[in-house]
């Protein structure tokens, strides 16, 4: 009798592992459902912790927020100057002051509310990361969108922080991980 024949019924075993103790892991399914192996996400592959670029995307929502109440504090205190200045009479000859005059306190005081109001705006979307859905996750890329363009045209110098924060919180809340993040299922 051969041992190396694969047809004799009587010879050694064919099969890798036949008779040796089973490793950890190779076990079969007996009782409750075993845990993923590290490494691999449940539920489909949604994310269990917000991903690192879309934390970093809420952190810089609330830098616009912050910037946004020193915005409206110094539009304030300007329209407020200006418009005690323009009531005080010994100003009147100041030729560097008329030019300083001419701007509109309504139109300063409007960009107080605006400024108010866009923050207001930012530190809602910061605070819905955690539970907020697809809705909020587009919301946000058209607020960043928004911001982005803001900061080009009409507050070209001091709006280039905004514009770089706003393509940040664009590009990482419109990735892959975003959108994982912001579609995961909540049970």
């Amino acid at each position: 009798m051969s041992y190396g024949d694969p047809n004799n019924p009587y010879g050694a075993p064919q099969q890798p592992g036949y008779g040796q103790p089973q490793q950890p892991g190779q076990a079969p399914g007996y009782g409750y459902p075993q845990a993923p192996p590290l490494g691999q996400q449940p539920y489909g592959g949604a994310p269990l912790t917000m991903p690192g670029n879309v934390s970093a995307a809420r952190v810089m929502l609330w830098v616009i927020v912050g910037l946004q109440v020193i915005g409206a504090g110094l539009f304030a205190v300007s329209a407020a100057t200006i418009n005690a200045a323009q009531k005080d009479d010994s100003l009147k000859d100041n030729s560097a002051f008329q030019q300083l005059a001419d701007y509109s306190t309504g139109k300063l005081w409007a960009l107080v509310v605006f400024a108010v109001v866009w923050g207001v705006l930012a530190a809602v979307l910061a605070t819905k990361f955690t539970s907020g859905g697809n809705g909020v996750r587009i919301t946000i890329l058209v607020f960043g969108i928004i911001t982005a363009v803001l900061g080009l045209y009409p507050f070209t110098l001091v709006g280039i922080v905004h514009l770089v924060l706003a393509i940040l919180i664009a590009c990482f809340v419109g990735g892959s991980k975003g959108k994982a993040w912001f579609n995961r299922p909540r049970y």
